[in-house]
């Protein structure tokens, strides 16, 4: 159970009163969550009604186990997600106490009744930053506040970050929540540095150098950044990017601050400037990677660029290329990162008569020397080699499976070596107080290792299962770098083998589990060129996707561009990294990849079942243990006090894992903490955490400020306009204009699942009433003559591929008069179809082959939104009564809403859930809306035949367990098949 420290107790006695309702803002990393369990706590009673909104699925599964913990436990913290029907969610609200329920199953219960608004106790809503006028949030505060004037809602956020930008984002998160108090703690708070100070922890700050070639590829990627931005706003003098600054771009966040800035002009701006924003994201990645990456896999990352920089997906040379890339930066990255893996050494060739035939006989004996070799070590024979010779300072002969010329260097990271000499430390001093120690100490000699990512706690395990703590400082991790070097050049190999089939690129394999450690998964050039060879390749494809089962990303095979001279250093050392690059390719194709990958296979297997099974699993001693983790969220202050570890290993700065170790030693008063602060000096990451630092304190203060000088607004009583929305008909033909009483209110049919969508919050706050109901035709029913069919931009792209949007136009067009296709654009982008090149369709539809590498039609952003154009004309044509509406933000759908409602007749939702639903009268009534939308997205499963589905099967489980025949039986021969195939074997056939 967690412990509370004296600011705790004062920010509860502050905020736990149930007749105010205030916002509660506080520094990372000093126990949020630990003030949400207690006062949920405080309030668990069947008597109130305390609903938790906006919180992750992690969020309650934690909060759920830490109020168990604290005694509430009947029943505790129930959570209500898609799969709680209507008829259950509406018994547990009756029982009162403690639920979690989504923005989305909030807004729906409350606009239905199925929950008593006027009951609640109170709301709670984490992530309050989040709030916007158009969110959910805002909209489940409006409807709360029209039935319930008395119950409570706090609000609570950690992140002061994203409440300083834009005009007093303070003020408007306050007014979008209807609250008037606010309270602030920074950790520069008088009684959180009170508390805090008392007890401190034995902080060891290690700054370690980089490696030479380390800081100079770190400078020359900080030039290329610099140069970067100087071009970015060279070329936009319109726009306001002074706040782009060198020290924002070492963050994730500044990728969408540049995105939000030129949204507006995105259609506007040339693929150059396109091209500055996508290279900015890329080289703060690889400032990133040079730190966490060892070197073998960051200079398969730069070759990655490098392939994606000279190669479009169809396989043609790129016309749009990095700037960055031909700068004198750029050639000091890509030889540096080469000279941290291996040195190529020209291979001496005899002198030889001149030749009588074009193969070089010579480079053909060594090759099949070398291969003699390999085949006589497969063997066990002992057969000498040709060239030995000595590896760094002459520890061991040369290994066989290198290429002729080829002097690893596999230089390690700096921080492995000084990990091992913490853990180290920290062993020797175990020993030392082991003897004062008893059994009733606190804590446990567990070694607390944290990293930033899961890449980084791999690789730190990797390094520590197979250091030699006896080799010299630099040289512990040799064998793990030996064995990705061995990775490395069977990839190569198997690069050289797919490329020549013409196949596209493969992983860079991890280690022993065979997982990518290189960026995403994209298919590049590869495929054949006519369907018939790629269905007879379809087998051999299976198994090479089982082994590398993501895919490089860069699109296309590591091969030369097309032969262009030119004079910048960049591209020519690009070049010689490819040409390097191609010939080790080469070497290892002629040996045969078959053999290499079956001596990586006999390395990678540690023991079979046979072996003595005692001799691999056991459990450890607690004070034999090292952990390694990722830093989490609040999850974290639970881990420390779990494991209570007295030694913790910060192997990257963290701003909020040292507020929680701060809290962690307070909450644990006879415990000393020891915890090793690992830097490297004169680096990003020092300059990340200092100005994250300064970037809290600044947020921070300007909040104080804001808040001393906000205007709060006085909230104005939605009940009294309510008559008044009653008379909006006037009546030309009464004399003077008369008004004319409306016998009902004016209502919009909306379906359940645009609910994910800011509409419905904004048609309500309009003055129309939103009834959600289950729709199967149409997404929002304004009378009952006019039906609409809305279509983000992204959702407009898939519903084309996928062919979805010609079904519901065909619906929509049998079953209203006036069938209406809204595309809405988003509101603070630009309103242009031109943006459609940037939208990237996921849809698979499998109908037409691929297209030819050399088709032009394959590049180009232009050719998207003619393509979307050219659709929608097609779509007109085959149906002339569908009306195309264009909407630039959801605000402007809203008034066009209120306005196609003018002088017509209200829509009757009990027709509306009846249309399409093939005379099931029963249609949309207690209907599983999640389960449903589930069933329309398999194969062979379509609108007009989900509800005879429904009506054969109970659920989709029974659905699964139903063999062949029997799904053919309800859906037909061939639909039964498909589906009846993508349940059980998903896309492989």
């Amino acid at each position: 159970m967690s412990v509370l420290l004296p600011f705790h107790k004062s920010i509860l006695e502050k905020i736990y009163d149930p007749t105010k309702s205030e916002f509660v803002l506080l520094a990372r990393g000093l126990g949020l969550r630990r003030i949400v369990c207690k006062l949920l706590q405080i309030y668990d009673s069947p008597n109130n009604l305390v609903l938790l909104v906006n919180a992750t699925q992690e969020e309650e599964a934690a909060i759920g186990e830490e109020l168990g913990i604290m005694g509430c436990r009947n029943p505790g913290l129930r959570i209500v997600g898609f799969e709680t029907g209507r008829k259950d969610r509406q018994d547990l609200y009756k029982k009162g106490g403690l639920v979690s329920i989504t923005s989305q199953i909030f807004t729906v219960d409350m606009l239905t009744s199925d929950i008593p608004t006027h009951l609640i106790t109170g709301i709670l809503v984490l992530h309050a930053e989040r709030v916007t006028p158009t969110s959910a949030e805002a909209f489940i505060v409006r409807l709360y506040r029209e039935k319930n004037k008395n119950g409570f809602l706090k609000a609570f956020s950690d992140q002061p970050e994203h409440i300083t930008s834009g005009l007093s984002p303070l003020r408007t998160i306050m007014k979008e929540l209807q609250l008037r108090t606010v309270h602030i703690y920074p950790r520069f708070h008088v009684e959180i540095k009170e508390s805090l100070d008392r007890k401190t922890p034995d902080i060891v700050e290690l700054h370690q150098d980089m490696t030479e070639a380390m800081s100079e590829i770190h400078h020359a990627i900080v030039q290329c950044m610099t140069t970067t931005l100087s071009e970015l706003k060279r070329a936009n003098t319109m726009l306001d990017l002074d706040d782009l600054t060198i020290d924002n771009a070492y963050f994730r966040s500044f990728d969408m601050v540049v995105r939000r800035m030129l949204d507006p002009v995105w259609h506007k701006v040339g693929p150059r400037t396109k091209q500055l924003v996508s290279d900015l994201a890329t080289l703060r990645r690889l400032l990133a990677y040079l730190l966490t990456y060892d070197a073998l896999a960051f200079h398969a990352y730069l070759e990655t660029l490098i392939a994606a920089n000279t190669t479009a997906d169809s396989g043609a040379a790129r016309q749009h290329q990095s700037p960055w890339m031909l700068t004198d930066a750029a050639h000091t990255i890509f030889s540096y990162a080469k000279r941290r893996c291996y040195v190529m050494n020209p291979v001496p060739k005899p002198a030889q008569p001149p030749p009588a035939q074009v193969i070089d006989v010579v480079d053909d004996e060594d090759e099949w020397a070398v291969l003699d070799e390999m085949e006589a070590a497969a063997r066990g024979e002992t057969r000498p080699p040709a060239n030995t010779s000595k590896k760094g300072k002459g520890r061991e002969t040369r290994k066989k499976w290198l290429p002729e010329g080829m002097e690893p260097v596999l230089e390690e990271l700096p921080k492995w070596c000084l990990l091992a000499d913490i853990l180290h430390e920290i062993e020797e001093e175990t020993i030392r107080l082991a003897p004062a120690l008893t059994s009733h100490s606190p804590g446990t000699n567990t070694v607390l290792v944290m990293a930033s990512s899961l890449h980084t706690c791999t690789l730190i395990k990797d390094f520590l299962s197979t250091m030699d703590a006896d080799a010299e400082r630099g040289a512990q991790g040799r064998r793990m770098m030996e064995d990705k070097l061995r990775l490395y050049l069977w990839w190569k190999g198997k690069l050289s083998e797919r490329r020549a089939e013409g196949k596209g690129p493969i992983a860079l394999p991890k280690g022993k589990d065979n997982a990518a450690t290189g960026p995403g998964a994209r298919p590049g050039g590869g495929g054949g060129d006519d369907v018939s060879e790629a269905l007879k390749r379809k087998d051999r494809e299976r198994q090479e996707r089982a082994l590398s089962r993501r895919r490089v990303r860069g699109g296309a095979p590591v091969a030369a561009a097309p032969s262009r001279e030119r004079t910048t250093s960049g591209i020519l050392g690009e070049g010689e990294i490819k040409k390097e690059a191609d010939d080790i390719a080469d070497f290892l194709s002629s040996q045969g990849v078959d053999l290499a990958s079956q001596a990586l296979a006999a390395d990678t297997q540690l023991f079979t079942m046979d072996d003595d099974f005692d001799a691999h699993y056991g459990l450890l001693a607690p004070e034999q243990t090292v952990l390694v983790r990722a830093y989490s969220d609040d999850t974290d202050d639970q881990v420390l006090q779990e494991i209570k570890p007295r030694f913790i290993v910060m192997y990257e700065p963290n701003l909020e894992f040292i507020r929680r170790i701060e809290v962690y030693r307070n909450s644990n008063p006879g415990l000393a903490v020891r915890v090793y602060f690992m830097m490297y000096k004169l680096s990003c990451e020092e300059a990340k955490y200092l100005t994250g630092l300064r970037r809290e304190k600044e947020s921070f203060e300007r909040l104080i400020r804001e808040r001393g000088s906000m205007l709060m607004p006085i909230y104005e009583d939605r009940s009294s306009t309510a008559g008044e929305a009653l008379i909006k008909t006037i009546s030309t033909r009464v004399a003077g204009g008369r008004k004319e009483v409306s016998t009902e209110p004016e209502r919009v049919i909306v379906d359940m699942r645009e609910f994910r969508s800011s509409l419905p919050s904004l048609l309500h706050a309009s003055g129309l009433l939103v009834l959600p109901v289950t729709l199967t035709v149409g997404d929002y029913i304004l009378t009952p003559d006019i039906c609409v069919e809305r279509k983000s931009i992204p959702d407009l792209v898939s519903s084309f591929n996928s062919g979805r949007l010609y079904t519901q136009c065909e619906l929509m067009s049998a079953h209203y008069k006036q069938p209406i296709l809204l595309i809405e654009f988003e509101e603070h982008k630009s309103f242009s179809l031109e943006a459609v090149a940037d939208v990237k369709s996921y849809a698979k539809t499998g109908k037409f082959p691929p297209k030819k590498k050399g088709d032009p039609r394959a590049d180009g952003g232009s050719s998207a939104a003619q393509s979307i154009q050219s659709k929608l004309v097609l779509l007109t044509l085959t149906f002339p009564r569908v009306r195309i509406l264009w909407s630039s933000s959801p605000y402007a759908t809203a008034e066009v809403f209120n306005d196609l409602k003018a002088h017509a007749a209200q829509p009757d939702p009990g027709r509306a859930v009846l249309v399409g639903a093939e005379e099931d009268a029963e249609a949309g009534a207690g209907v599983n809306a999640a389960a449903e939308e589930l069933l329309r997205a398999l194969p062979g499963i379509t609108a007009k035949n989900v509800k005879h589905v429904m009506s054969r099967v109970r659920s989709v489980r029974e659905l699964c367990e139903l063999s062949m025949p029997e799904v053919q039986e309800i859906l037909g021969v061939e639909p039964g098949k498909a589906c009846w195939q993508f349940i059980h074997h998903g896309e492989r056939k």
